[in-house]
């Protein structure tokens, strides 16, 4: 069960229902938007989850922080706690498939989160965390263990899996061409 579909009936915390709804409200777009009710994009919704579900996780652990409290470490906490979830399997320096993208046969190593999804979740979480109010300076989501992590990440799963990312580059696009001749 992934902690985004999961109903946590755990009502053992010192926070009444109020002190959390102030912390878990996101904004569904712009503030300058029109009176006319737009539905969220797809990006808005997972925003939104992701920093609802961020907010939950640091409710629950002990002791309990408020996300003016949160650093650079207890992201780096939530990111491991996530690694439950995952669906990558990651293979090891001892096994025998490490450096194969498309190994022969199962093997026991861990399933993780991708390095795709963990760089993409923490880019929503800090434009979450500043749209809640946070200053920019002080993002914990944009810490330098963070980023260093993430990279960490993704260098451990490209060489696990013999894939190497590469920054993509862009593709020039070629002149049109008069079909009318």
């Amino acid at each position: 069960m992934d902690p985004y579909t999961q109903n946590n009936n755990n009502h053992n915390h010192n926070m009444s229902h109020q002190d959390f709804s102030s912390l878990t409200t996101v904004a569904s777009g712009s503030s300058n938007s029109p009176a006319v009710a737009t539905t969220p994009s797809r990006y808005e919704n997972q925003k939104r989850r992701d920093w609802n579900t961020f907010c939950q996780y640091l409710i629950n652990r002990h002791p309990p922080l408020f996300i003016q409290q949160c650093s650079g470490a207890h992201v780096l906490e939530f990111l491991c706690y996530l690694d439950q979830f995952g669906k990558t399997k990651v293979h090891t320096l001892i096994c025998p498939f490490y450096g194969h993208p498309n190994p022969p046969a199962p093997c026991p190593c861990p399933l993780r989160q991708a390095w795709g999804s963990l760089d993409a979740l923490i880019g929503r979480l800090r434009a979450a965390y500043e749209e809640n109010g946070g200053a920019p300076e002080v993002n914990p989501f944009g810490a330098t263990p963070v980023k260093l992590y993430l990279r960490e990440i993704r260098e451990l799963q490209s060489k696990a899996r013999g894939i190497s990312y590469e920054k993509k580059k862009r593709k020039r696009l070629a002149p049109q061409q008069d079909h009318l001749n």
